[in-house]
């Protein structure tokens, strides 16, 4: 064990000292991962960003099915029982002639003339039941029950739904859609891209230090010492270019934070966004150091067997 140790230690030192004597060609390679990472971290914090958004805006859409006034209490608790029992309906609420009267009040308490129009004539708001549906995608049901005849002899106007709200909900899922598709095709291009600048830096050093291989072969070092270094040096562009990148979403946060803190950038809610990174910075930079780990072994892998010709043991 503790020779196993020994040699553990060995290749790393060694794949250390690698790093610090190619770190000219560490450079170009990190700086393509720096650019793939940068894409796949900004690419989750919009997901995240857009499907609060969505959930946001679900929130306040609804419909409304406005019961004449001759509508009686227990035929409007009758209708309310049916319509939970529906099952694209998550909640049910009644408000009575009164209610939805002050609701409109509060509402339009900036317009003083039409509160005072509203006023000086009976209550003419009708009673109100809101529905909120389960599957904004799948609302069909609840209109195919409130376009009953007997359903809709109790209302005094068609039911209202908020469309806007769901045209918002429906631009913002295509965007969100599009720039999945964007951000799927940007890493894997970056990622191979990566992996092949990585794979031509450690073929360099192999080339390098082909001499020094040799001699190792020579002495009975086994493939993982001598595979190892290379290895480890390829991680630790991965790591450090995992750090960079989040460094550099950081300071994008950091820069924009006075200015876009409360506000948006088109669709995307940069406040949001910023305390999302924010809270999950751990979970996001254990992310980032796993893919870039992954890349650089992966890479490293693929040019030791390629080009040292190594049987795997």
């Amino acid at each position: 064990m503790k020779r196993r140790l020994i040699t553990f230690w060995r290749i790393i030192r060694t794949g250390i000292v690698n790093f610090l004597r190619n770190i000219s060609l560490a450079i170009a390679a990190m700086a393509i991962m720096v650019v793939t990472l940068t894409i796949v971290l900004f690419s989750i914090i919009v997901n995240f960003t857009f499907s609060h958004t969505i959930s946001q805006i679900t929130s306040k859409i609804n419909i409304s099915v406005f019961l004449n006034d001759s509508t009686t209490q227990s035929q409007a608790n009758r209708l309310i029982g049916e319509l939970k029992s529906l099952p694209n309906v998550e909640s049910v609420q009644y408000l009575s002639k009164a209610q939805a009267l002050k609701i409109y009040e509060q509402e339009n308490a900036s317009n003083q003339q039409l509160i005072q129009a509203v006023n000086e004539t009976s209550n003419p708001l009708p009673a109100t039941i809101i529905i909120k549906p389960v599957n904004l995608n799948n609302i069909q049901s609840i209109k195919d029950f409130l376009s009953k005849p007997a359903i809709s002899k109790l209302q005094s106007d068609p039911p209202s739904y908020s469309g806007q709200e769901k045209e918002a909900i429906d631009r913002i899922t295509h965007a969100t859609n599009v720039l999945q598709e964007m951000g799927v095709v940007a890493v894997a291009i970056f990622a191979f891209v990566s992996v092949l600048i990585i794979f031509n830096t450690i073929q360099m050093a192999i080339f390098n230090r082909r001499d020094e291989i040799h001699i190792m072969r020579l002495l009975g070092a086994g493939t993982w010492f001598i595979r190892g270094p290379f290895i480890v040096e390829s991680i630790i562009y991965g790591m450090l270019s995992a750090a960079i990148s989040v460094l550099i979403i950081n300071a994008s946060f950091q820069a924009s934070a006075g200015a876009l803190q409360a506000s948006s950038l088109g669709l995307l809610d940069i406040g949001y966004a910023n305390r999302f990174f924010n809270q999950r910075f751990i979970e996001l930079l254990l992310v980032e150091l796993g893919l870039g780990i992954v890349i650089g072994a992966v890479s490293s892998l693929i040019a030791t067997r390629r080009y040292l010709k190594f049987k795997t043991r």
